[in-house]
């Protein structure tokens, strides 16, 4: 499989993203099967995963061929849910090697219940085959991530105790919605709940392999960075730094595109292809594929015709909207 795109690195900063697209500049497609798209990573050229944090199903597309998904594998039975049909909440997606790492929001649910569903941490290898994919598990899901979070005392000025016990987007609840491999093939967790003193929360996990063997989570310093009294909906490590999707921790306004080097003050990119999107997932192709990136809408709350996507009972009928970036 091609070395992953997380680890590739060029000199320059960009300073304007426009739309690409065969069908033409500014053009926005659709995928359906599903509405909340939450975490995307490209498998080669052309096929790339996502999850929908309504579901338990990683699903494949083609984004040279947008429409109904390629194949699909659906985890419920690996995850073990709480309840039948009951979704992990699945926020976030991160690629070193051939292995792609999941990991879901750790929060509470929008009514503020306790979920044991919703902590999990695990991974897939990711390969393809003759233009097939194929996704395996790797070991078993790792469900401790909060309760190392909690014995951290690096973490205790965060009040992530408190901010656990609140549904996700009430101020200064906990939910986790970024993921990234860093250069060191350690990961960067992104919150979009808390936001302490308005700014965005990091925290680095170096040993992310060694969680699938039941051993507890080693955390680097946290980090907090400015985007504007904005929380982590995205994370992709891209062309030498960090590209970060920001959003409000209810759902307002707006989300805002930034690329954030450490040590420096995170530096928003004009995108004005994102507007009236839903931006929570980005999906990047290697030079050979053009470079492009692909920020995935959550449309979960989009109407079809009468009722929100992710209440439509009919999956054919139900899609998200992405838009492609060049640099």
């Amino acid at each position: 499989m091609r070395q992953t795109a997380h680890l590739l690195a060029c000199a320059g900063l960009i300073t304007l993203l426009s739309a690409c697209s065969e069908a033409g500049n500014n053009a926005v497609v659709h995928f359906s099967g599903a509405c909340d798209a939450s975490a995307a990573v490209a498998l080669d050229d052309d096929l790339f995963v996502v999850a929908n944090d309504e579901d338990n199903i990683l699903r494949v597309y083609s984004r040279l061929r947008p429409g109904a998904p390629v194949k699909q594998f659906d985890f419920a039975a690996f995850l073990r849910p709480e309840k039948k049909a009951e979704e992990s909440d699945l926020e976030g997606a991160a690629q070193v090697g051939d292995r792609i790492y999941w990991i879901s929001s750790h929060s509470r649910n929008s009514k503020g219940k306790e979920r044991e569903s919703r902590h999990r941490f695990f991974a897939t290898t990711a390969s393809v085959t003759n233009g097939a994919a194929h996704l395996r598990v790797v070991g078993d899901f790792y469900s401790g991530l909060l309760d190392d979070m909690l014995a951290d005392p690096r973490l205790a000025a965060f009040n992530l105790q408190s901010a656990a016990e609140l549904a996700p987007k009430s101020p200064g609840a906990l939910n986790i919605e970024g993921l990234t491999a860093t250069p060191d093939g350690h990961l960067l967790i992104g919150f979009r709940n808390p936001i302490p003193k308005g700014r965005a929360l990091l925290l680095p996990l170096l040993n992310p392999a060694e969680l699938l063997e039941g051993e507890r989570a080693s955390f680097g310093d946290p980090m907090t960075i400015d985007l504007d009294d904005l929380g982590v909906r995205s994370l992709a490590y891209w062309r030498g730094a960090y590209l970060v999707i920001a959003g409000s921790t209810d759902g307002q306004g707006e989300s805002r595109l930034y690329r954030w080097s450490p040590g420096q003050a995170p530096q928003r990119l004009p995108a004005p292809e994102i507007h009236g999107l839903n931006p929570e997932a980005v999906a990047f192709f290697d030079e050979k594929a053009g470079g492009d990136l692909f920020l995935l809408s959550d449309d979960g709350t989009a109407r079809i015709g009468n009722c929100e996507c992710k209440k439509v009972k009919d999956p054919n009928l139900r899609k998200f909207r992405a838009v492609c970036l060049r640099p």
